[in-house]
């Protein structure tokens, strides 16, 4: 074994997909790249992600309380990292990076109709924001793009190394 700088810990145990979370606030949608998600329940969904109080998007989450988490597909991973690398302060990110808005059916965040996967939530919990910038999310809506047959997800592994999942694999459990 070899030691790991502590700085690098988070490298080893990304959670999950890098996903796209958007928020509607004042008459402005924003969209933000995000990988600090993680499932914390089966049913109802419940969602913990950490939204940096710098973000832009921090401000509209905790006024609305709700918001879009959009799954993007690899091949938006060029329009992902450059999301993740501005501001919605500085312009409009939807026209800037060629995203279409849909209107969502349970919050007024948008869903994006280039990413496969569209989960539409309310803030659930905000115990742990003042401390640690994580809101609990619950899925009220969730949609899914047909056409988009099994696509593959980004996880990021830092500083702007990213794996693409691959192979599928079954083993059979009790858990769902």
């Amino acid at each position: 074994m070899q030691e790991v700088a502590l700085v690098d810990v988070y490298r080893l145990l990304e959670p999950g997909p890098v996903v796209l979370l958007t928020t509607s606030h004042d008459g402005h949608s924003n969209v933000m790249t995000m990988s600090w998600h993680m499932m914390v329940e089966f049913t109802p969904p419940l969602i913990a992600c950490v939204v940096s109080s710098a973000d832009y998007s921090f401000a509209a989450l905790r006024q609305t309380g709700e918001c879009v988490i959009a799954i993007p597909a690899a091949p938006l991973a060029h329009k992902v990292v450059g999301i993740g690398n501005c501001s919605g302060r500085d312009f409009d990110k939807f026209t800037r990076f060629g995203l279409t808005p849909l209107p969502a059916s349970q919050v007024a965040a948008p869903l994006i109709e280039e990413c496969f996967a569209n989960l539409e939530c309310k803030v659930k919990e905000t115990r742990l924001v003042d401390d640690y910038n994580l809101f609990v999310l619950e899925v009220v809506a969730a949609w899914q793009d047909p056409e988009q047959k099994a696509p593959r997800t980004l996880h990021h592994k830092g500083y702007g190394a990213f794996v693409v999942d691959g192979e599928t694999v079954h083993i059979e459990s009790r858990m769902p």
